[in-house]
């Protein structure tokens, strides 16, 4: 051991460096049942291999709000840790493309069973095609999926 204590290689990187800082804030989620039942029975659906799509484009008094987004993830997808794993997926896929999305949109995005199986590449991939499908995506957004984790 050399004495020295434990030092990273690198400086922290400036924050005025950084892009956008890219949140998905609570208020940002559906949370409520009724609220997925109003997307549900008013809103529209596109379904794909991997996830549904419900779409719901006029929600009422929160429309000047940006889109909110709630995830259903059911016991058909897998135990816990794979539902969790594919709702992690979802929100860092939903997470970058968030400032891009029509504002005023509530979006409920349905695991199906073969999502479980699938990688985090994919599930991003599915939810743009899906998400461009639907016309969320503002005109002129090219968003690329978001960047694979490292293991």
């Amino acid at each position: 051991m050399s004495g020295e204590p434990f030092a990273s290689p690198d400086p922290p990187p400036d924050p005025s460096e950084r892009g956008p800082r890219l949140r998905f804030p609570k208020a940002a989620r559906l949370t409520r049942a009724t609220e997925f039942q109003r997307v549900k029975e008013r809103g529209r659906s596109f379904p794909g291999r991997l996830l549904v799509l419900g779409i719901l484009t006029d929600a009422g008094p929160t429309a000047d709000a940006g889109s909110r987004i709630g995830f259903v993830t059911s016991r058909r997808v897998g135990g816990a840790v794979v539902r969790n794993t594919v709702r992690r997926h979802l929100r860092e896929a939903v997470r970058h493309t968030r400032p891009r999305l029509r504002a005023g949109c509530w979006i409920v995005v349905i695991a199906r069973y073969t999502a479980g199986r699938a990688k985090g590449s994919e599930l991003a991939a599915e939810w743009l095609k899906l998400a461009r499908r639907a016309g969320i995506l503002l005109p002129g957004s090219s968003a690329p999926p978001p960047p694979s984790p490292a293991p």
